[in-house]
């Protein structure tokens, strides 16, 4: 659990509902804005494929910490 709290650290700690959607835009909007931003560089040809990767990296990251919010808000971790 520690692990997870030092590469999620935002996922842990919303209190009531309001804090919980906050958290949940809040990784949206970094996930679309470094979607936008990897969509302008992906047009690099070389550049592009890892590019790419990281995008996947990043939406991933995204994912996981939504989750992880919605999980802790539930106390189904602690």
């Amino acid at each position: 659990m520690d692990m997870l709290k030092k590469f999620f650290p935002y996922s842990f700690g919303a209190k009531d509902v309001t804090a919980l959607v906050v958290k949940i835009i809040v990784y949206i909007v970094v996930g679309a804005i470094a979607g936008v931003l990897i969509g302008i560089l992906a047009n690099i040809p070389l550049v592009g494929i890892i590019i790419g990767l990281v995008g996947g990296l990043i939406d991933l990251y995204v994912l996981i910490g939504i989750v992880l919010a919605v999980l802790d808000y539930c106390k189904v971790i602690q």
